[in-house]
């Protein structure tokens, strides 16, 4: 009928096995009430690391790394916020690698007096449950403007750890006994790795149904569904049924404020949807559910020069960038849009070689108009919560994109760089 407005919905293009798990995980989920959340339970003082916290009151607590006599501790930062009223545990995690300077800003904004003071969002007085906030867990890594561990490794690969093994994998079963072990829900805040930059976006095990609604109830536009590498902090946490996400924004060594931005606002959606504080949560216009992606690669080796960046929409055809050579004057190689979609990652490094990704791509080819319908004047996609007061929406409201495939190397980030097996597996108990 003209004028009145019509609301797409699309399905079924996930890869059948994929689709049929998520909706099977679902249909036997029940995500019911917990009583241990009702306001009539009991609800008390709590104690983290032997130390108490009491009812409606924030509390920074340091928690060492390492149990040690000699040595740097690594001690850091746990701000607890423990409300009035009973309520899940939510922990909300930074710089699980140390250079991901994304989540480490979104978690100081967060623990800033705009939002803890008196009447605040985050004011324990007017609280249900118990939120902790860690800006940075890999603290030798964030001093060193490294990735890794002193020890070479990442701690992102190394849980559940062990107590007599590696620094990193001791390191990693402290966080899991004391972070994850008691949590209801987990947002592990990231950045992209050194030579690229992501658009925000989730990613989640949709198969996993606590996971799935959380990483709906974040709030923004892309979500990926993409299994736990091994050995990750979201992998323990799913192994024992908690919800998980993993939230990507910005580059290392960078601060992306529009990425820090969108995570803050992120996280106050899932507190909210929650009731874990006031308010009703903001929803996007539409949500891209995605199992799969295109990698946009370089034919020809030399200095990549990109014209579009992360969360840029596309049209097939559009020059994504020029490859050329200082050593060949004259000569140059266009890298084109193969179709519609949108740009979730793109490199920043200028050197390349013949079969470097280049680009992350989303095909959207059959909803291309709708994203052009929220881009700014530079072609990006303008995520949910990046601007202003996000916009609450009912649910039914959303109009869903389902994108099909698979991730190429059995995970999302497996084209960027080959991980070494020798830092991903799993020490052996001696």
């Amino acid at each position: 009928m003209a004028g009145k407005k019509r609301r797409v919905r699309v399905a079924n293009e996930l890869p059948k096995t994929r689709r049929l798990a998520i909706k099977k995980a679902l249909d036997e989920h029940e995500s019911g009430a917990r009583p241990d959340w009702d306001r009539a339970s009991d609800w008390n003082d709590i104690r983290f690391l032997r130390k108490k916290v009491k009812t409606g009151e924030m509390r920074t607590i340091m928690m060492p790394l390492l149990d040690v006599d000699m040595g740097d501790s690594w001690p850091i930062p746990v701000t607890i916020f423990h409300g009035v009223r009973p309520g899940p545990v939510i922990t909300i995690i930074g710089a699980t690698h140390g250079d991901e300077l994304t989540g480490p800003s979104a978690c100081t904004n967060l623990l800033s007096s705009k939002f803890t003071e008196p009447g605040g969002e985050l004011d324990p007085q007017s609280m249900a449950g118990t939120i902790r906030i860690i800006p940075v867990v890999n603290l030798p890594g964030y001093r060193s403007k490294s990735r890794y561990f002193p020890d070479g490794r990442d701690l992102n690969r190394a849980f559940p750890g062990l107590s007599k093994g590696s620094t990193t994998s001791r390191v990693a079963s402290t966080v899991k006994k004391n972070l994850i072990e008691d949590s209801d829900v987990i947002i592990d805040l990231h950045s992209a790795a050194v030579g690229r930059s992501n658009m925000p976006q989730i990613r989640g095990d949709l198969s996993h149904p606590e996971s799935y609604l959380l990483a709906k109830a974040f709030g923004i536009e892309v979500v990926l569904d993409s299994r736990p590498p091994k050995g990750s902090l979201r992998r323990v946490a799913n192994g024992m049924d908690i919800a998980a996400v993993t939230y990507e924004g910005g580059e290392a060594n960078q601060l992306d404020q529009v990425a820090v931005k969108v995570a803050v606002e992120g996280c106050l959606n899932v507190l909210k949807s929650l009731k874990v504080i006031p308010k009703n949560p903001a929803r996007p216009r539409f949500r891209l559910n995605a199992g799969g992606s295109t990698w946009l690669r370089a034919g020809e080796g030399g200095l990549l020069d990109m014209f579009v960046g992360p969360g840029s929409i596309v049209t097939k055809g559009d020059i994504i960038a020029t490859i050329s050579d200082p050593g060949s004057p004259g000569l140059s190689v266009d890298i084109v849009a193969p179709e519609d979609g949108l740009m979730i990652c793109t490199a920043t490094n200028p050197f390349v070689t013949a079969g470097n990704p280049v680009g992350h791509f989303l095909p959207v080819t059959k909803h291309i108009e709708l994203l052009k319908t929220q881009m700014d004047d530079r072609g990006i996609l303008i995520v949910n919560g990046s601007q202003g007061e996000a916009i609450w929406r009912e649910e039914d409201e959303m109009v869903e994109i389902e994108v099909e495939g698979e991730w190429s190397g059995g995970s999302v980030d497996a084209e960027w760089k080959q991980i070494n097996a020798e830092d991903t597996e799993q020490e052996e108990a001696a």
